[in-house]
């Protein structure tokens, strides 16, 4: 697989906790940059299971480098932040899509000025679209950040803001959640040592219910935190490295934050392996159950917990590797909780031999299938799903990071 170079948005402070490191050494890549409700789930059914693969390939209109995507699990509707330009050289940063087909349905009307550029960070609930929209500063580094609002995304257009209630912040996670209007987002103060804060907030409303402060020494970006959001529970979960991710270091730790109160708790994860689990790459929570997995770095292993009674369920290598297979090891997750199973993307799978792949387990631990063809770059982030169409689309296809991948599982 060839070595790709990643173009950054100019002047753009870099995520930090979207770091994986792919040796022991110290080698550090940067990253690129919920369930359903409809009737059909209402009623308890399954959606029928579709014809696995992969399906459509999307090209951003403009060309540019992808900064961030997402799908309306309840519609047909997608949306993406690219850095590229239309032919008369106009920035055409946010674009949404059909995600049936894979064919760009427009370009939103923005107001741009030199430099500035875009990211979508995630859809939620009523099809809403919450983008940051960077602004650079002439003689600073780095950029000031307001947030774009698209409600509904569907409507192909920026309807208002989001105001968060602290100045100044990255958002570095949007927990994955389209069936409530209570979401959860895992901030860092820029300003302020880069402290990391949980806000809750109704973002079509522009309404936030709860600032919680999070302790910058257990939560801080070099211990590559991980969030998802647990709605039945009204809880954020973190997967995190308490020591970076150190070799033969302790084990990795899974926090609950309750979002009313603020109230933590914690429980170890598995560190197998002869050299322990070392960073968390990824983490996915069923929203219903509280099943949750991680995929962890120095042992290619995808462990899974219940939340509930905060204990392991199981630890399981994925295809083809050992337990200090570094580079093999898993990236991401997405979940789907009617269908009960996880998606693990991996770069390099059965060692490169079949490309990438997706693979799928249920939420036992069992393995399900595997949909290889992908073409994935090292920490790609997790593939965004429709469960009642059994389909998703994955970042990067074969032509690289202007292009995603849509499946079938």
């Amino acid at each position: 697989m060839p070595t790709i170079t990643i173009a950054q948005p100019r002047l753009i402070r870099p995520n930090l906790s979207l770091r994986r490191r792919v040796a022991s050494i110290g080698i550090v890549v940067p990253l690129l940059a919920s369930s359903l409700l409809g009737s059909a789930a209402a009623a308890g059914a399954v959606p029928p299971k579709a014809k696995i693969g992969l399906g459509k390939i999307l090209t951003t209109q403009d060309g540019g480098q992808i900064f961030g995507f997402d799908i309306n699990q309840n519609g047909d509707d997608g949306v993406l932040a690219s850095g590229g330009s239309d032919d008369d050289g106009t920035p055409a940063p946010v674009e949404t899509f059909d995600q049936n087909t894979g064919e760009i349905t427009s370009s939103v009307a923005l107001t741009l000025e030199d430099g500035d550029s875009y990211a979508v960070d995630g859809i939620v609930a009523g099809d809403v679209g919450l983008v940051t929209h960077y602004v650079e500063m002439p003689g600073e580094t780095g950029a000031l950040r307001f947030y774009d609002v698209m409600n509904p995304v569907s409507a192909q257009a920026v309807s208002g803001a989001w105001t968060p209630p602290i100045d100044d912040i990255d958002v570095q996670a949007v927990g994955v959640n389209q069936t409530t209007s209570t979401s959860v987002l895992f901030v860092i103060e820029l300003q302020n040592a880069d402290k990391p804060d949980l806000i809750v907030s109704d973002i079509a409303a522009n309404t936030f219910s709860k600032l919680i402060h999070l302790n910058p020494a257990l939560f801080g970006l070099n211990k590559s935190p991980h969030m998802a959001q647990y709605t039945s529970a009204n809880q954020a979960v973190f997967a995190l490295s308490p020591d970076g991710g150190a070799v033969g270091g302790s084990a990795p730790l899974n926090v609950l934050i309750d979002l009313a109160s603020g109230a933590t708790t914690k429980f170890k994860g598995y560190n197998n392996g002869p050299y322990g689990a070392g960073y968390i790459n990824g983490l996915a929570v069923d929203p219903n159950t509280g099943i949750a997995a991680t995929t962890t770095e120095l042992n290619a292993q995808v462990e899974f917990y219940n939340l509930k009674k905060k204990k392991g369920i199981a630890a399981v290598q994925l295809p083809c590797t050992g337990n200090s297979s570094q580079l093999q090891s898993g990236s991401n997750i997405a979940v789907d909780p009617i269908n009960k199973l996880f998606m693990v993307t991996e770069t390099n799978y059965c060692g490169g031999s079949q490309g990438s792949a997706i693979v799928v387990y249920d939420e036992k631990g069992h393995l399900v299938e595997t949909i290889t063809g992908f073409h994935f770059a090292i920490g790609e982030p997790a593939p965004v799903i429709n469960p009642g169409k059994r389909m998703g689309w994955a970042f990067g296809g074969p032509q690289g990071f202007n292009q995603l991948q849509q499946f079938f599982y």
